[in-house]
C-alpha cells in the first residue's frame, strides 16, 4: 500500500538520542513519511556517581533544581528520589517542555520552564530566577558533561550558590555512519532533523568527502537558531530553521517545498 500524507515518499532522519527519538519518528510516520532513526549522541551514566549521590543527600538544601534535558532528569531522578520524596520547598526547573512532561510523569509537578524559546537565556528570564529571588540561595543544575556555562555563570552573578552535577555522559555514535551513506547512495534520504549542535559536529567529523557532499545537499531541519548558526559555521547551507520541539520540526517538514 502506498503511504499517504504530506511526507509520503520521504525518508527523514531522526537524530535525537535513542530514548527521545520515538515521538518524532511516530509523527513522521503519521504524516506518511519514513523515519530513519540514527542517534547522533549516545547517552550513558556519568563516570563518577559521587556528585549525584552527594546532591541527593542534601536535596532539601536547594531552592531550585534545574534539569537541562530529559536525559538529565532520567539519569538524576532515581538517585535523587532514593532517600525520600521530592522536597516540598524545592522548585523544579527545566529548559524544555519535554523535560517538564518527563518530571510530571514521575510525580514532580510545579516545574518552571520557558513557554516559547527553549534555551538557557529564556529560562533565566523567568521571575523565579531573578536576582532578588535567588540571591543567597543554593541552586542545583543537573546536566551532561560539558555544555554551556551561561546558566551557572549568570545565576552566580545574581548571588546564588551553584552546584553543577554531571549525571550523564554524551558521546558520538559508535556504529559509524554507514547506514546514512547507504541511504544517500540509494537516493532514499530526503532530510535530516538535528536538535543538537554537538551531535551535528560528530556527524560532520565522521563523514568523508563523499558524505559531506551528500550532507551539503540535504535539507537540514533544526529547531533552534543557535543550531542553525553552528551548522553554518560547519560549512552547511541547506538549513531550515523550524519552531521548537518535535511539533515545530514536524510543522517545518510538512510545510517544506519538497522537490517533485
Amino acid at each position: 500500500m502506498t503511504s499517504r500524507g504530506p511526507l509520503a515518499g520521504r525518508t527523514i532522519v531522526v537524530t535525537r538520542p535513542q530514548a527521545q527519538a520515538a515521538p518524532l519518528a511516530e509523527a513522521i510516520m503519521a504524516a506518511g513519511g519514513s523515519p530513519l532513526i540514527f542517534p547522533l549522541l549516545e547517552i550513558s551514566p556519568a563516570a563518577d556517581p559521587r556528585p549525584l549521590a552527594e546532591a541527593a543527600a542534601r536535596l532539601g538544601d536547594y531552592a531550585v533544581a534545574v534539569f537541562i534535558s530529559p536525559n538529565a532528569a532520567d539519569h538524576a531522578l532515581p538517585a535523587l528520589l532514593a532517600p525520600g520524596p521530592w522536597p516540598a520547598t524545592l522548585i523544579p526547573a527545566a529548559v524544555g517542555q519535554g523535560t517538564v512532561k518527563f518530571l510530571a510523569e514521575r510525580g514532580i509537578d510545579g516545574c518552571i520552564a520557558p513557554t516559547e524559546r527553549f534555551d538557557s537565556e529564556a529560562l533565566l528570564e523567568l521571575p523565579e530566577l531573578a536576582a532578588e529571588r535567588v540571591v543567597g540561595k543554593r541552586v542545583a543544575i543537573f546536566r551532561g558533561d560539558g555544555g554551556r556555562e551561561l546558566l551557572a555563570d549568570t545565576l552566580r552573578t545574581r548571588g546564588a550558590t551553584i552546584d553543577c552535577i554531571t549525571c550523564y555522559h554524551r558521546s558520538g555514535p559508535s556504529a559509524g555512519v554507514a547506514p546514512l551513506i547507504a541511504a544517500w547512495r540509494a537516493s532514499r534520504l530526503d532530510a535530516l532533523t538535528v536538535s543538537s549542535s554537538e551531535g551535528l559536529r560528530y556527524l560532520v567529523d565522521a563523514l568523508d568527502a563523499e558524505g559531506r557532499a551528500f550532507l551539503q545537499k540535504t535539507p537540514l531541519f533544526v529547531p533552534h537558531a543557535r543550531i542553525a548558526e553552528n551548522a553554518r559555521a560547519l560549512g552547511l547551507s541547506n538549513i531550515i530553521l523550524t519552531a521548537a520541539a518535535d511539533a515545530g520540526i514536524l510543522a517545518g517538514l510538512v510545510a517544506y517545498n519538497w522537490p517533485a
